[in-house]
């Protein structure tokens, strides 16, 4: 077929027209005029040119690549025919944020600032107390976390509407882990140690990832994956409130569902009644604040106030009762004063590191993921762009200054964020008016804090995190990717059964799993003709397409590479089996098309599977085509041409249907 078709001079993309309309000589009278009939058919089809890319050297082809993987939004690209003097000055508001909206900063904008700054205030001394608690940590330093880390973000930080501070799934990790290897009760002093080393870790991994521009690695943290998680770790955050709630004094250090049930049900003897009464009250009023400000968009400040306002009346009850002497555990003392400097308190000890550095990387992705998501989700509702490298490289060197400045991990909470952006904030302004009243809080009102009651916090957390359980999320994953339900349900499970880092490694595991199954199982269709037009698409999807006699139409939708050119090796030859042994005459197969036009890349094996299907096809009487292959699959294929030229141009057409059109009118050519 292929030596006939090179014989009659078929007009293809690159053959001489002139001489394919030329009948061959000799033969009978009839056969000749079918034959020059449908040579002059195939020499009136337009048939197109497959062209090659622009030639490029090397160094420019890596220059490209490297920019579209690490700079793909171009962030210097204001800077292009820019004086010497403006292009330092882009620098430096590039690096600092803060300098391009301090020059215009108002009074009006103040006001704003002002309201929402103090509103996210009421929420973060309450919730930095609590969150502290989780962590294992004194409740000194989720106030201390509260104050420098804002005062930084607001510097560095490109969002106008994240309001930072502790968050529950980080505290949670980190006390976890954390607790391991270290009791906090009996060595709190190397506990601290270990948390403020894990919390410079944090910062550098996240820092790092900024700076080296490799922020695609949280995208292995698909949205399934983020749900489940969130949901199985609030909770497990709310299992461990259990122990405040009832006033259990011996609880379980450990983090499942399973252990936790059964630490509540063999200590029924320590529960507390008026502990237990007191939790509820203040958990189904914080609830119903919750459930106003969600119903009500307006009254936002309900909910924002609510935990403040929690406090403050459970810790006059417990003063004006006595309610530590009737079994209500208190925070107790806690000393006035500004953050003291920590970075003499990082241990490098190699008896440790091994634990900081791996408790810094999770709680440092972690954080890292929620904090540019929740940006990203503001930034989209008022229309302004957050760069994630930026937001990156912020918040890491926050947390390494909060490291040394008596800190743990911090970032963007949704829940204060989205208080911050109901209360109308403008600019980062309103993280350093929280972090000035958290400031005041620390020099002078510390002692009002010594009968607030360990229930009345864990209530807090409670209704902080009941929000990550996103029901309606998961429903519609459910519907619309069974197998994104399936990692949600895998983080969700491992979260609740083995543990946080645990269930977050096997969603993680599942979704990177399934990326490697879709590359080395691509895609594959039979495509076929919609009937009166030259339009191809896939016999499946389109009941209209119909079956191309002699033509077997494949399409890969994915590169062609090492991992995958086994599969399309088999698959192809099976689909080929398939067709060549229907028994009908009529339907006898003659050509496979490959429609190379969804194939963005294509490595040396890739080519190598190219020429072993085009030998394979020869063998069997077939010849192989290929249609409109890619800038960078059509130089390799011309690369492979310069050593043995197994694809010539009467093999590559730039459409199926000039494909198809100009195949057909040769094979009646040599139809007798």
């Amino acid at each position: 077929m292929v030596g006939m078709r090179g014989a009659y001079g078929c007009c293809t993309n690159g053959g001489n027209s002139n001489e394919s309309q030329q009948p061959p000589v000799g033969g009978g009278g009839g056969g000749v005029g079918v034959a020059g009939a449908a040579a002059v058919e195939i020499a009136a089809l337009a048939v197109h040119k497959v062209s090659p890319p622009p030639a490029q050297s090397t160094a420019s082809k890596m220059k490209a690549r490297v920019k579209e993987t690490f700079f793909p939004d171009d962030p210097f690209r204001s800077f292009k025919g820019q004086p010497l003097g403006v292009k330092w000055l882009m620098a430096v508001k590039y690096l600092f944020p803060i300098l391009e909206w301090v020059p215009g900063y108002s009074f009006s904008l103040f006001k704003s600032d002002l309201v929402a700054g103090l509103t996210i205030a009421s929420l973060a001394i309450p919730q930095g107390i609590s969150y502290a608690k989780l962590a294992s940590l004194p409740p000194i330093i989720g106030l201390y976390s509260s104050f420098v880390p804002p005062m930084v973000y607001a510097v560095l930080g490109s969002s106008r509407d994240l309001a930072v501070g502790p968050v529950s799934i980080a505290s949670l990790i980190m006390g976890s882990m954390l607790r391991q290897a270290v009791s906090p009760s009996a060595e709190p002093l190397l506990f601290l140690q270990l948390a403020f080393t894990s919390t410079f870790f944090a910062g550098l991994v996240q820092a790092s990832l900024g700076i080296l521009r490799l922020g695609f690695i949280i995208d292995f943290m698909s949205k399934a994956t983020l749900v489940g998680f969130m949901a199985g770790a609030a909770i497990i955050v709310s299992l461990q409130q259990l122990k405040a709630l009832l006033g259990i004094v011996h609880f379980t250090t450990e983090m499942g569902l399973v252990p936790v049930m059964a630490s509540v049900i063999h200590h029924t003897n320590e529960w507390s009644w008026q502990t237990i009464l007191m939790g509820a009250f203040f958990l189904v009023l914080l609830l119903l604040a919750r459930h106003v400000s969600m119903k009500w968009p307006k009254l936002f400040w309900i909910s924002a106030c609510a935990p403040l306002a929690c406090v403050i009346i459970s810790t006059l009850l417990v003063f004006l009762f006595k309610g530590q002497k009737h079994g209500i555990s208190i925070i107790g003392q806690l000393k006035c004063g500004l953050n003291r400097p920590s970075w003499d308190k990082l241990l490098f000890d190699p008896t440790y590191l091994g634990l900081t550095v791996k408790t810094g990387l999770i709680t440092g992705i972690i954080s890292l993921t929620e904090g540019v998501a929740v940006g990203r989700t503001f930034a989209s509702l008022k229309d302004y762009q957050v760069d994630g490298n930026k937001e990156m490289m912020a918040i890491g060197l926050m947390n390494i200054v909060g490291s040394c400045t008596s800190c743990y991990v911090t970032t963007g909470a949704f829940s204060r964020s989205a208080v911050n952006h109901n209360a109308g904030c403008k600019t980062a302004m309103s993280n350093v008016i929280m972090a000035l009243t958290v400031m005041v809080t620390l020099l002078f009102l510390m002692p009002l804090f010594v009968y607030t009651p360990n229930v009345v916090l864990g209530a807090i957390i409670i209704a902080a995190v009941i929000g990550l359980i996103d029901i309606p999320a998961v429903y519609h994953i459910w519907k619309m990717d069974k197998m994104d339900f399936l990692v949600c349900v895998c983080a969700f499970a491992g979260v609740i059964f083995i543990s946080v880092q645990e269930g977050l490694a096997i969603a993680v595991g599942i979704s990177i799993f399934r990326v490697l199954l879709q590359i080395t199982r691509p895609k594959m269709m039979i495509q076929g003709n919609i009937k009166g037009t030259d339009i191809y698409r896939n016999l499946h999807q389109y009941k209209e397409a119909q079956r191309v006699p002699g033509f077997l139409i494949l399409t890969v939708e994915a590169p062609i590479n090492f991992a995958n050119t086994n599969y399309l090796n088999e698959r192809i030859k099976r689909w080929i089996e398939e067709e060549s042994y229907t028994g009908n005459k009529q339907s006898e197969l003659h050509f496979l098309i490959l429609d190379l036009s969804a194939v963005p890349a294509i490595d040396t094996s890739g080519i190598a599977f190219l020429i072993d299907i085009k030998k394979q096809t020869e063998k069997r009487g077939l010849e192989l085509i290929l249609v409109n292959p890619t800038g960078e699959v059509m130089e390799k294929i011309q690369r492979a041409n310069d050593a043995h030229d197994h694809f010539k141009s009467d093999c590559l057409y730039l459409t199926t249907g000039e494909a198809v059109a100009s195949l057909s009118a040769f094979s009646k050519m040599i139809t007798p």
